[in-house]
């Protein structure tokens, strides 16, 4: 399974990563997060993965690489098709995943910076 990254994983977050200064890649653009947020053994890897709990695929090791990025620039080098798709993990862990996010938001966000406009996401849908 392995361009099925999102996690995240998208979590917390973002969807894709990379170094270029103009954007993360696009490689993962298409990956079928839906399924990845539906099957519990896949995420619960990529949430080991960003915790540092469990092994990265290669993938989950770019976006654990990017995400303090994305988070801190509220994502402003992701394109349209990652901020969607970040958003529905964000979305899907606060409401389905209540403890990994909460874990995920304690080791990236420990002064609770970015979770308040998480949260306000999740209530405006």
């Amino acid at each position: 399974m392995s361009p099925r990254w999102f996690l995240l994983l998208g979590l917390l977050a973002v969807v894709a990563a990379g170094d270029k200064p103009k954007g993360y890649t696009s490689k993962y653009d298409n990956v079928d997060v839906d399924s990845i947020l539906s099957n519990n053994r896949i995420l619960t890897n990529y949430i080991k993965c960003m915790l540092d709990e469990g092994p990265c695929t290669p993938d989950g090791r770019e976006l654990k690489k990017t995400l303090p990025d994305a988070l801190q620039t509220g994502c402003e080098k992701c394109n349209e098709k990652q901020k969607t798709t970040s958003e529905k993990v964000i979305k899907h862990l606060m409401k389905e995943r209540t403890k990994d996010w909460e874990r995920l938001v304690a080791k990236y966000d420990p002064a609770g910076e970015y979770k308040k406009r998480y949260e306000a996401l999740v209530k405006k849908s």
